[in-house]
Formats: structure tokens, sequence, C-alpha cells
């Protein structure tokens, strides 16, 4: 049974039909890679799985089971999470304050209840050692490299044991070295099981780590191949329309 199932979704904004029958579905422990040039959807798809609002037409299944989100929490419920490009961590705080902000662990007995934070940095270590990443929990992030700020926006989801992570655009603005953290961090997290929806615009990363990959052009999808089959040559054409659809 697919984990998630995307099954003919269309998203209009006003007169904008921003997706259009979109369908596909994703495997637990694979890693798929979205792809698409600016206005072809993949941000639109990634707000609706992730339960910013609700398609137009069509529906989207979690585990064989319909869902209807209208709000994130309830896709997080349902073990979905994101890691937006932002990364949305505070650069002021601890790794450990980071992956637990708005989960902190607290002792004692109302109204005398108190942070744990010991709790909270050595279950965020564990959680670092599980991804084979060198951040500790105490480090400020805003001395931390970009690999190491994904991994503690990485962590953050393995926190709540998400099933699907999709992340946007994780190597974007940062270094090779940094590059290749990211990708191993991917690799481990499929090594566990979880599913990782890849969006980014970078073709070698997309490559390295995806078992597939899913082309939207204009708000369809005009590909879904598995990586193996296909090549940066075919997927660049799908893109930009030199090649209608394979």
């Amino acid at each position: 049974m697919a984990l998630l199932d995307i099954r003919n979704v269309s998203k209009n904004f006003g007169a904008i039909r921003a997706l259009s029958e979109v369908s596909f579905a994703l495997e637990p422990g694979e890693v798929v890679g979205l792809m698409g040039d600016n206005g072809a959807g993949k941000s639109t798809m990634v707000k609706l799985i992730a339960g910013n609002f609700p398609p137009s037409e069509g529906e989207i299944a979690v585990g064989g089971e319909v869902c209807h989100f209208h709000k994130p929490i309830e896709a997080r419920g349902k073990g979905i999470e994101v890691v937006y490009q932002d990364l949305a961590i505070a650069d002021n705080l601890t790794a450990a304050e980071n992956v637990f902000l708005g989960r902190e662990i607290k002792k004692g007995v109302w109204p005398f209840r108190v942070l744990d934070k010991q709790a909270m940095i050595e279950r965020s270590a564990a959680l670092f050692q599980e991804l084979k990443s060198e951040t500790r929990p105490r480090d400020l992030v805003k001395k931390m490299s970009g690999g190491q700020r994904q991994a503690v926006a990485i962590a953050r989801t393995r926190l709540s044991q998400a099933k699907l992570v999709l992340m946007d655009e994780p190597t974007a603005a940062i270094s090779v070295r940094q590059v290749a953290e990211v990708l191993e961090l991917i690799r481990r997290l499929k090594s566990q099981g979880v599913t990782v929806m890849l969006i980014s615009h970078r073709m070698p990363d997309v490559f390295a780590v995806s078992d597939r990959i899913i082309v939207l052009r204009r708000g369809a999808k005009v590909a879904d191949k598995h990586t193996s089959e296909t090549s940066p040559e075919e997927i660049t054409g799908l893109i930009t329309g030199a090649i209608r659809a394979a």
C-alpha cells in the first residue's frame, strides 16, 4: 500500500489553475525528486500535502485513508513533516532548543513545571547520532554551517516520527561539502524507512539520491520515471517543454 496517494488533484486560485489533475503515489522508504520550472506547481503541491489548504478537486490519501487537510497540524498528525527552504529555525537558540521548539519536555508538577533541558539535550544528541551528524545539541544555530542547520531541521521531523518528509530546496545556497552532508542525511532517512520528497532545481543532487523523479510543467504531471531509466538531459527537456511528456 502506498504511503501517500495523490489522486487527480487540481488546485484553483480564482481563475488561475495552479495544478491540473495530478496523480502519483509515494511508497514507504523511497526518495522521490519533484522537479519543474518556476510556476510549474511544485510549491502548490507541497502545500497541499502539508495541509496548508485543501485541493479544489481530487483527493489525498495517506496509508489508504482519504484525508481532508485544512491546516498543517492535521497533516503532521498523519506523519507528514516539511523542511522549508528557510528551515524555520531560530538562530539565537541552541540545536536542542530548536529541535524541541514548541514541543518542549517539562518536568515537575503543575503549576511548578519547568523545562527539562537535560532530557532535551540527551534526546537531541541521540537524534543527531541516528543521522550521523556532527551537530552538537548545545551549539548555537547562528554558528552552524548550512549542513548542520539542515540536520537540526531534520532532527525535528524525527522527533515526531515522521513517515514522510518534504524537503524544499535543501541544497540551495550552501557549499559543496555541506551539500554532501545534506544528501547523506537524506540517505539516512531512507535507510530508516522514511519517505522523502525532494523538491529541488539541482539536477545532480536529485539524481544522486532519488529513486524516482516526477516532473511538473504548467501545473500538470509530464513524467514519473525511475531515476535509473532517465537522464539529466531528458529531465531538462521535460522541465523546459522541449520534450512534451515521458
